[in-house]
């Protein structure tokens, strides 16, 4: 039987986990429900995040890969975390305006096989490149030791948890910070009710006479920011490499949309709650059954509510 401070760990560090999983969800979601555009690229954009971060953040050592070979032993700009927290989303943001120019748009009307084979094939791209110049090795997370003079690299003691990484605690404060931004532009903005409607009924705002394709980029990129923010957060607490696009980013984003419910962004953030939690849950007693027990969830969710938490049934069908 687990302990009232079991409990309450599995907790803190499932609503940690959960927060890049929303993050992650609500990117793809507004992408998928607005635009119709099937984004494997999303993992990659994760993955440009995270790299982007540890070049901000600090100077890293290189022993292998393109740039060790032409002498550069060492890369990065030791410009802190905070420069980090501005840079990396924005460079997402413009990231994501030139994949919906260059990328999306052309196949908005070709079938969804070819929007999966060019986003997959991006974001091979994508991996392959940065496993050929940086190096395919695994680099140490991004953590840092202060934040406006405050030491934040040792931990803070709390009721039932005990003792708990205090840089983690701010982690779960920023990632949450930007969710709930996020939900109250797309919620409470004339953007937003754009997007809402798009991701519903796209061909009906289209009817009304809303010019809805000049809020595809915006759509987009929002996205792409999202996907690479969350790539920075999950750099700052696991270990970096070229793989983590696709095994941490890309299928937990589409397990929560399918957990949450497909073009609703308050799903996307349940999912990725609940799909986090149960990460840390069966990962702090059962390890070995970890992965089972996500896709055995999602599977059952499937079969009993395929619209998910809070999709409709017509997203669903």
């Amino acid at each position: 039987m687990l302990l009232q401070s079991e409990i309450a760990s599995i907790l803190l560090n499932g609503l940690q986990q959960g927060a890049i999983y929303a993050l992650l969800g609500i990117g793809l979601t507004i992408i998928l429900g607005t635009m119709e555009f099937l984004n494997l690229a999303h993992g990659a954009l994760y993955l440009v995040g995270a790299y982007t971060g540890l070049i901000v953040f600090q100077e890293t050592a290189l022993s292998n890969g393109l740039l060790y070979s032409l002498g550069i032993t060492t890369m990065g700009f030791e410009g802190g975390f905070l420069a980090a927290l501005v840079i990396v989303p924005a460079f997402g943001f413009g990231v994501g305006l030139l994949m919906e120019r260059f990328v999306a748009e052309p196949f908005y009307d070709r079938p969804e096989t070819d929007q999966l084979l060019v986003t997959f094939g991006l974001a091979l791209i994508v991996e392959e490149t940065i496993k050929n110049v940086i190096g395919g090795n695994t680099f140490q997370s991004i953590a840092p030791s202060t934040i406006f003079g405050v030491n934040v690299s040792q931990p803070i003691s709390l009721p039932l948890v005990g003792l708990f990484p205090s840089w983690r605690l701010i982690i779960i404060g920023i990632a949450f910070l930007v969710i709930g931004l996020t939900y109250l532009a797309i919620e409470r903005t004339d953007f937003g009710l754009v997007v809402q409607a798009g991701t519903r009924d796209s061909e009906m705002v289209r009817l009304l006479g809303i010019k809805i394709n000049r809020s595809y980029s915006l759509v987009f990129a929002l996205g792409a920011a999202l996907a690479a923010f969350a790539g920075l957060i999950g750099a700052s607490i696991q270990t970096l490499s070229p793989q983590i696009g696709m095994d941490q980013a890309l299928i937990p984003a589409f397990l929560t949309i399918v957990v949450g419910g497909a073009g609703s962004v308050r799903g996307a953030i349940a999912g990725g709650l609940v799909l986090g939690v149960i990460v840390s849950a069966m990962t702090q007693t059962y390890s070995q059954w970890a992965q089972i027990v996500l896709y055995l969830f999602v599977a059952l969710m499937l079969i009993f509510r395929p619209q998910g938490l809070f999709g409709t049934a017509e997203v669903g069908e």
